[in-house]
């Protein structure tokens, strides 16, 4: 290991390797077979474990080559360590990384917040393969107010210019409805010359476009002097920092002032100012509340993966806002997750947090902050603006890979659902199976077909249920089931890898036993779904499973429940609406179903052939077919008169 690194990383917290009572050993690989295979440490590992102390610190795992490949945090050093060492663990990961660690290494440190902070620092720098990954996209929009005579300001995403940078803005968007509302608002310069008093006087530059549609005072050419311009950036600034919500007062106030003075001209001018902050602060300011700083984390997350979304107010005006991806490897908590990300952001903005919004408590005590987990009022609203970033920001991540990879994202999800469902192979052919009935009649059952964990809708199937009398949804998914698959077999189609059917142990145990009598049990994967969602039978199995409602395994399912619900309604639907049309045409004498059909295909419904005149009626069947059908539904017409 490069101890010069370790050494930079240390100074940077005021430590050195000597001050560590854990570097400067040597490698020590005396694991044997039977230790890796219960996940115990050799005789020399087991030595340093039983002397660390139990103190706040930094551990790191090292491999036989001597490589970093794990940097943890603890509160107390020995029991954190020991914890790897004493059992096997449930995450496979997890087993894989105690089998390979053959070596060390240590940190004490004063808190368990400087081991965060330190764990941090040590991860970036050496990237662990089983550590979790901070996907960071370091391109955030920035808006900059120049340091010059008659400053600029506008948006980059380079800190190159000398001057005040605000943000970052979590997307372009965002950073541009700002900008638009200081158009708006001030006559500013938008271009590129370095202005000064010389320049100026020499006439070296010359009136744009902007000056002339009124947005630009013309600073180039000294039609606005230093002073008042740079009065007019202070204001830019105080939009820049979040305080639109003072700024809509005084331009209220000045409105008013200049009206009652008749100064109607000039308040008009203003009244488009405050207008224009008006309809901002309606958009962008979440909570109008008097405090003045308060920071939000939010927290959602996937199977895989964690999203946080980081957002800075002054005066319930979001001023700072930033997403963080982070890829899990081991099985990390969201508590510890979201004190990787309060860490993060600290060192990245330099901030000192004061009081904190969360969703929950985080796993590190951070000394001097308030953590906030609010149930009610204006840090309630906050926080779900907060969660609806994140969820909107996790969505457009999961997009953006399929788009750029949509073999990759499928497979990943093939080998999630793998796993959720208990499965010997990859699940790329899914059906699930629906009933369909109202009191009875009209009983069906729909089949819908998912591949690679989408619809196929050009294999969606229905089922009239032909040997079942009355609601029995147990026989009536037997019978489907025996129909679909028996065709399957006989035209040697391929089988489905999972069949899942819409109900609880009841569905199940018919589906088995339909497989067992198709001889196809084994083969095919069963489960069923019981009305929750959250609820998976697997057959033999009495004890229900409960997939991760943030798993993208459970949407499949559920949009495979509502695909086949969808579906068996409405061919429901309409075989009841044909079967209410029949029931009528075909109690009249002489009227056959071709006669039938040229009459839907002529008046859409059987309320409109009721209300045809006879002429009509005669115009589409004949005089004859015409008169019958016609003195049928108005037979009670006659009797009254």
């Amino acid at each position: 290991m490069e101890e010069k690194k370790i050494e930079e990383i240390l100074a940077g917290f005021g430590r050195t390797i000597d001050e560590s009572g854990g570097f400067g050993l040597e490698i020590t690989p005396d694991r044997t077979p039977e230790d890796l295979r219960d996940n115990r440490p050799g005789e020399n590992l087991r030595r340093k474990i039983l002397a660390l102390p139990e103190s706040p610190g930094v551990y790191m795992y090292l491999d036989r080559h001597g490589q970093v490949i794990y940097v943890g945090k603890a509160k107390r050093l020995k029991r954190r360590v020991s914890s790897y060492f004493n059992r096997r663990h449930d995450s496979i990961r997890t087993n894989l990384l105690v089998r390979n660690i053959v070596d060390m290494r240590f940190i004490v440190v004063a808190s368990e917040e400087d081991a965060l902070h330190l764990e941090n620092a040590m991860i970036k720098e050496y990237q662990p393969r089983y550590n979790v990954l901070l996907k960071d996209d370091k391109s955030y929009p920035w808006i900059v107010v120049t340091k010059e005579p008659f400053p600029r300001v506008f948006m980059t995403r380079t800190k190159g210019e000398a001057g005040r940078y605000f943000g970052p803005y979590s997307n372009q968007q965002s950073a541009k409805v700002v900008l638009q509302l200081i158009r708006e608002i001030f006559p500013i310069r938008s271009c590129r010359h370095y202005l000064d008093e010389k320049g100026i006087a020499r006439n070296k530059f010359s009136l744009c476009l902007d000056y002339h549609i009124k947005k630009c005072g013309g600073a180039c050419r000294g039609l606005v002097n230093q002073e008042d311009y740079n009065e007019m950036i202070g204001k830019v600034c105080q939009i820049l920092k979040g305080e639109t919500i003072m700024l809509e007062r005084h331009l209220k106030e000045e409105m008013e002032r200049l009206a009652e003075d008749w100064k109607f001209e000039e308040a008009q001018v203003v009244k488009e100012k405050y207008e224009a902050v008006t309809k901002y602060n309606a958009k962008s300011v979440i909570a109008r509340t008097e405090e003045e700083d308060v920071d939000m984390f939010a927290y959602v997350e996937t199977a895989t993966t964690a999203f946080v979304c980081f957002m800075h107010l002054h005066r319930g005006a979001v001023v700072q806002s930033l997403n963080l991806e982070f890829k899990r490897r081991l099985a990390e908590t969201p508590a510890e997750i979201l004190s990787m990300a309060i860490s993060e952001i600290g060192r990245r903005f330099d901030r000192k947090f004061d009081k904190v919004i969360v969703p929950f408590m985080p796993d590190v005590e951070f000394k001097g902050v308030e953590f906030i987990i609010p149930q009610r009022g204006d840090k309630k609203k906050i926080l779900e603006v907060g969660m609806k970033n994140a969820r909107q920001y996790m969505a457009d991540r999961e997009k953006q890979l399929e788009s750029v990879d949509p073999e990759k994202s499928t497979k990943e999800l093939m080998e999630q659902m793998k796993q959720d469902f208990r499965l010997s192979v990859l699940p790329t052919h899914i059906e699930c199976f629906d009933n369909s009935n109202i009191q009875g009649t009209n009983p069906v059952s729909s089949c819908v077909v998912f591949r690679n964990g989408k619809p196929s809708k050009r294999d969606y199937r229905h089922f009239i249920i032909k040997t079942v009398e009355g609601p029995d949804d147990f026989a009536s998914m037997k019978e489907v089931l025996h129909r679909r698959y028996t065709r399957l077999m006989a035209e040697g189609e391929e089988l489905p890898q999972l069949v899942v059917v819409d109900g609880g142990k009841g569905q199940l145990s018919a589906a088995v036993e339909a497989f067992d009598e198709m001889g196809i049990r084994g083969q095919v994967a069963l489960a069923g779904i019981a009305k929750r969602l959250e609820e998976i039978y697997f057959p033999g199995d009495s004890l229900p499973l409960y997939i991760d409602k943030k798993s993208r395994s459970l949407r499949v399912i559920q949009h495979m429940r509502d695909e086949a619900h969808r579906f068996g309604i409405t061919h429901h639907r309409d075989r009841r609406s044909k079967g209410q049309v029949r029931s009528e045409l075909d109690a009249i004498k002489g009227v056959g179903e071709a006669t039938q059909k040229t009459l839907m295909q002529a008046f859409k419904s059987l309320k409109r052939v009721k209300e045809a005149e006879l002429s009509d009626i005669q115009d589409v069947v004949g005089k004859a077919k015409g008169k019958i059908i016609y003195d049928y539904f108005h037979a009670e017409d006659k009797n009254q008169t």
